[in-house]
């Protein structure tokens, strides 16, 4: 698991749902429900907020292991 990797396909879906042409740190912050300077921690130490991933991919009806692994056999995006 790569954290980039990771954020990189939070950054499609939450892009799906918004107006706006880029997705920012803070908007994924937002989306996990992280404090944005907290996210930015997180982010520098490359730890991945499994905890709010799981939130966010049940809240969000999306496939957790697509989310975390890419893993594109019964996905849901």
């Amino acid at each position: 698991m790569e954290f980039e990797e990771i954020i990189a396909r939070l950054k499609e879906i939450i892009s799906q749902t918004s107006e706006a042409k880029k997705i920012y740190d803070k908007d994924i912050a937002l989306a996990l429900e992280l404090d944005p300077q907290y996210f930015a921690v997180i982010k520098k130490r490359k730890k991945i907020p499994f905890e709010a991933i799981a939130y966010f991919s049940h809240n969000n009806h999306k496939n957790m292991n697509w989310i975390l692994f890419g893993n594109v056999h019964h996905c849901k995006i």
